[in-house]
């Protein structure tokens, strides 16, 4: 038993955080954290099945996804968008936004916001992970923060008046050396002009670089707008070793109602991985002794 969460599943707005598994439509992220592939009406269709309230999609690019089409497979299905990842961005199209040349920059903002407008359209936040890029000599660690600052300054309005949020993704060291620390990047969001960017928490990248996970979600406080649910090992919730409940009490605390999404390896496959996720979620919304 993995207690500790507060209600999950199949929740009406407001009762507390909701659950969302992902769906990658990117050939060149195989191999990644993404629980179901390929088919955008398969997976939808699996995550009902299951009774997830929503998906998460990581489309190759916005004009990749027919509106009408995924309209109609999330009424179909009593489903939400939970948000958009617009990692294609830089694993299919090389794009990021603290690269050194400028061109390459303007090509990665206008990528991020064709995924703020059709996220906004289905009410779902667009996600800044690994778009955020790397900064390596001669450019220097400050030349890149301000970059991404730049970026966010746009993108961050665009996404207000969608009446969503935009979402920054704090990456382990092996993945970025912008902001791999839930400080770092609630500390550089605060600085900006644009207080419509929040954070996104991924408990396997906190495994990594948080000395105490449910401390840093208690320093972001209102700031954490989603959070990615995985296990020590990037499994499934329940196939590793992280204790989930005090991170439940401090989403608790904060009173955290959004989507707790599983970004996770596909292991032992799609189907298992899925299914132990929303058993988890299950588990964690019992009441407390």
């Amino acid at each position: 038993m993995l207690p500790g969460f507060p209600i999950i599943g199949n929740c009406d707005e407001h009762e507390g955080v909701k659950s969302a598994i992902t769906i990658s439509l990117v050939p060149e992220a195989r191999g990644g954290p993404f629980v179901f592939w390929d088919n955008l009406a398969a997976g939808c269709a699996k995550a009902a099945a299951l009774g997830f309230d929503a998906v998460e999609i990581f489309p190759p690019s916005a004009d990749a996804i027919d509106p009408d089409e995924l309209r109609g497979l999330l009424a179909k299905h009593d489903l939400k968008v939970a948000a958009v990842g617009t990692g294609a961005g830089w694993v299919k199209h090389k794009l990021r936004l603290t690269d050194p040349e400028g061109s390459v920059r303007r090509r990665a903002v206008e990528f991020v916001a064709s995924i703020i407008d059709l996220g906004g359209a289905f009410g779902a936040p667009a996600i800044i992970g690994s778009m955020q890029g790397r900064y390596d000599p001669p450019v220097s660690r400050d030349a890149a923060v301000n970059w991404l600052a730049a970026a966010l300054e746009e993108l961050g309005p665009r996404a207000a008046t969608r009446s969503v949020p935009l979402l920054l993704e704090p990456l382990n060291r092996y993945e970025t050396n912008i902001f791999n620390r839930t400080a770092d990047a609630h500390a550089f969001l605060s600085k900006l002009k644009t207080q419509n960017v929040k954070l996104l928490c991924d408990l396997f990248h906190m495994n990594i670089e948080e000395a105490d996970i449910a401390a840093a979600l208690k320093l972001a406080g209102p700031k954490v707008g989603h959070v990615h649910f995985a296990d020590s090992n990037r499994h499934a919730a329940g196939y590793g070793h992280t204790n989930f409940a005090p991170i439940a009490a401090a989403l608790r605390e904060i009173g955290f109602a959004g989507f707790i999404s599983a970004e996770i390896l596909p292991l032992p496959d799609s189907d298992s991985a899925a299914r132990q996720t929303i058993e988890s979620f299950r588990e964690f919304s019992q009441p407390q002794p």
